[in-house]
């Protein structure tokens, strides 16, 4: 980290600080923790990204003399100043004292964020800031018999430019499902072996890259060494690394600190609530699921419409480039047929600066606004899935071993009374004390579940600031639109010459309003 500051130089109140909010256990401080404090600032989020990212809050915990350097940027941004490396240089004895309050009212603060684990403490902008992933087709290679698209995958996080083929993600989507059952693990767009155009492909490049995202800024699976290795690996077989890198280790419940005592961090009411979310998501779906699709077909129109435009100017120019003579009868009163073939034929050129602001503003709404609906939708559609796999796995499976205990222990009041044999008494009293363990491992793995439910709901509606982004896009797309077919437009104008009784019809010219 750049700008090391001297821990002996510092103020007693920098120390102050970190001894309220450090770890006791590890002597340091856990990123939630440091994401409460710089909210306590109350900065703008932007300048928050920016403090992070100076010091390279990239792993938890932080340490001692990391935390002193956001100290230093937290109260400088506080004074009005842009937090920057060069302030960190710069400061060596007079050290620029923060507004956090006193030390224990922060210690109050480590002490919530440690004691609330299931709150999800992220912004947005901070989700979004996490990693950028790029997915874009590279020229096709032809294999035995068909021809295999590829693709450059690029992260700016990790600094790395990788290919990969439909099959690694498949492999990965796999793999990252059996370390997180219990979290909303987006789906992949279709293979479609036959008949692939150009469309689809492009379709499913797309699909790519929103699902590499929604991944990469996940807040729990971007901190597993699993999309690392998806993200980064540059050998030759990706998928046999990932499945011998990930082969025989646990799921996150096997991981997980607290996964056992995530029934004392659910509300009581969680059954109700959890009810409520998914109706509340569901219906959430089925709107943003029109508004996509109005969307989509807004953006279709205008690229047909730059269609429409490019080959009416064409046929007008085809009109004013006609050489066909004109009979001497037809022009013996005026000249109408002469004068609007001089009009005509440059406005080609004007009809396809229109075909082309109208296919800019197309593929702007594309990007900016169908597309943010898109990765939106795929959030919603995984946290659906989620929830059916909640029901038909976790609670099924529960109910399946109670169904089974029942049974047994009915089986063994059976052989108790009639058996005389302490033999067969034993071998069912020890699969019933199995089965007792495992309906205690399935009640456990039923709260964890419950409490993954939890925070992937609390994303959800996180992510549900995207619609701010999506209007604002969506308005001003529609404004530059308009601004920009006004710029050149058609007026009537009288032809010159002929100063008879009976006028001319007017010609169509372009004019430019700038």
């Amino acid at each position: 980290v750049c700008g090391d500051v001297n821990a002996s130089s510092v103020p007693p109140y920098y120390r102050e600080v970190y001894e309220a909010i450090c770890c006791k256990r590890e002597d340091r401080v856990q990123r939630n923790v440091f994401h409460t404090l710089l909210n306590r600032t109350e900065l703008p989020t932007a300048v928050q990204n920016q403090i992070a990212e100076i010091i390279e809050c990239k792993e938890e915990p932080i340490s001692r003399s990391v935390l002193y350097k956001a100290l230093v940027l937290i109260a400088f941004a506080q004074q009005g100043k842009q937090p920057s490396a060069k302030l960190l240089e710069n400061v060596t004895q007079d050290f620029p004292k923060p507004e956090l309050g006193a030390p224990g009212e922060l210690e109050a603060v480590r002490m919530q964020a440690q004691a609330n684990p299931i709150l999800v403490c992220r912004s947005l902008p901070e989700l979004m800031a996490i990693d950028t992933v790029e997915v874009e087709l590279i020229p096709e290679k032809k294999g035995l018999f068909l021809k295999h698209v590829e693709y450059e995958v690029s992260s700016q996080r990790f600094k790395s430019s990788v290919y990969r083929r439909y099959n690694d993600f498949v492999v990965f989507h796999e793999v990252l499902l059996q370390r997180f059952p219990y979290r909303m693990v987006p789906t992949l767009p279709p293979k479609r072996m036959l008949r692939v155009d150009r469309e689809f492909i492009e379709s499913r490049r797309r699909a790519l890259k929103r699902f590499a995202n929604l991944v990469a800024r996940h807040p729990f699976f971007s901190e597993d060494e699993l999309l690392q290795v998806f993200l980064s690996f540059s050998g030759s077989d990706v998928q046999n690394k990932i499945r011998e890198s990930f082969r025989g280790v646990g799921d996150e419940f096997m991981t997980c600190e607290i996964a056992t005592t995530a029934k004392d961090l659910l509300p009581p009411d969680i059954q109700a609530q959890f009810g409520a979310s998914r109706e509340l998501i569901r219906n959430i779906y089925n709107s943003f699921h029109k508004l996509r699709d109005r969307a989509e077909r807004m953006a279709s129109r205008s690229a047909d419409n730059a269609t429409d435009l490019l080959l009416f100017g064409k046929e007008l120019s085809t009109l004013g480039s006609d050489t066909t003579p004109v009979p001497s009868w037809a022009s013996v009163t005026s000249n109408t047929w002469g004068l609007l073939r001089q009009a005509l034929r440059g406005l080609s050129v004007e009809f396809a600066l229109l075909a082309d602001k109208s296919a800019q503003q197309g593929k702007r709404e594309e990007e900016e606004v169908v597309e943010k609906l898109s990765i939106f939708l795929d959030l919603l559609q995984s946290y659906k899935d989620l929830c059916e796999r909640h029901e038909k796995g976790v609670l099924h499976e529960h109910q399946r071993a109670l169904q089974k205990y029942t049974s047994m222990k009915r089986q063994m009041m059976s052989v108790t009374v009639q058996s005389k044999e302490p033999l067969s008494v034993e071998q069912l009293e020890s699969r019933i004390v199995q089965q007792e363990n495992a309906i205690l491992n399935m009640e456990l793995r039923n709260y964890f579940s419950m409490y993954c439910l939890h925070q992937e709901t609390q994303l959800i509606h996180i992510y549900l600031h995207i619609t701010s982004h999506v209007l604002t896009a969506f308005i001003d797309s529609q404004i530059q639109g308009h601004r920009e077919v006004r710029t050149h437009q058609p007026v009537g104008m009288g032809c010159p010459g002929n100063s008879s009784t009976l006028k001319p019809p007017g010609t169509l010219l372009f004019i430019s309003n700038n």
